[in-house]
């Protein structure tokens, strides 16, 4: 039998269910959701494997005009992704009608690759306006094969998978065929910390923090691990901490519960906070946190 392989990259912008369709893809939660903008920081493989085929997904920050040191990084993630995919998904929702970033889209309609263009939440419009939306991007992006979802529904997604098969080009694996992604434990654990701040806090505060996990010990019953919060400020890190150390410790209890799941045993979770100051803009620290990789 033939084999097939490739790299089959999501990118678009923020919040359109780009992880939602990753983790749907997979069949696992391997990429943080959150309601608020620039959840995603990395870009997150994620590998499907059977007999004939390795898919290797990946899931990217949500496409944005960099303010400042760490954004410029994750456009960077955005930007390998073109360069080595070998099927390239654009996901829009419904209501949008243009990429924030004129040149990513250039290069989009000028692909060379297959593109896999997917309307999102389309449980949100009517069938009249669903229709409108896929002629206006058959037209805008007349190189892509278009299909409309609900990532989050699962509507449509098997769809869409079997068609990313259909594109994939002949090649051996990439990846160990038992392999799940390219992330250690450690990210994860730093990335479900990071989703119930994103969750919890408001304005500027999840946006300023970092996860680093500095101790990660898995025994045959039990994982223990000790992460530290890292702030810009110390107003932040009271706000973070809260009153009576309540703030923090729902945190802790809530990511403890999702990475017990993720690792299938008991967890045990210590967490701090350390101010890190404008950590955001030195590309010294942000290559320690796994950004700035050029």
């Amino acid at each position: 039998m033939i084999h097939k392989a490739g790299f089959v990259n999501i990118i678009g912008n923020p919040n359109v269910g780009k992880s939602t369709l990753m983790n749907a893809l997979v069949g696992e939660k391997l990429s943080i959701i959150t309601p608020k903008a620039q959840t995603t920081r990395h870009r997150i493989l994620g590998i499907v494997n059977d007999e004939n085929h390795q898919i290797v997904f990946s899931d990217t920050p949500g496409i944005i005009k960099p303010a400042y040191e760490l954004q410029s990084s994750m456009m960077d993630f955005v930007k390998s992704a073109f360069e080595d995919a070998d099927i390239l998904i654009y996901m829009v929702e419904v209501v949008e009608k243009e990429l924030k970033n004129e040149a990513f889209f250039n290069r989009i309609i000028h692909s060379e690759i297959p593109i896999i263009l997917l309307l999102n939440k389309i449980d949100k419009s009517s069938q009249d306006e669903v229709e409108e939306k896929i002629e206006y991007w058959n037209t805008k992006v007349p190189n892509a094969d278009v299909f409309v979802i609900s990532a989050l529904e699962g509507f449509n997604v098997s769809q869409v998978f079997e068609k990313i098969k259909e594109l994939l080009p002949e090649g051996p694996a990439f990846y160990p065929k038992d392999q799940l992604t390219d992330k250690p434990e450690r990210f994860f654990v730093n990335e479900k910390i990071r989703e119930k701040i994103l969750i919890h806090y408001k304005k500027e505060i999840p946006y300023s923090v970092e996860v680093e996990t500095e101790e990660f010990i898995e025994e045959e019953n039990i994982v223990r691990i000790r992460s530290i919060i890292m702030v810009e400020r110390e107003t932040q890190k009271g706000i973070i901490i809260g009153h009576k150390g309540t703030a923090i410790k729902r945190v802790g209890a809530e990511a403890r519960k999702d990475l017990e799941k993720f690792f299938e045993k008991k967890v045990f979770i210590e967490l701090f906070v350390k101010v890190n100051k404008n950590w955001r803009s030195d590309k010294i620290q942000l290559k320690r946190f796994g950004y700035n990789q050029k």
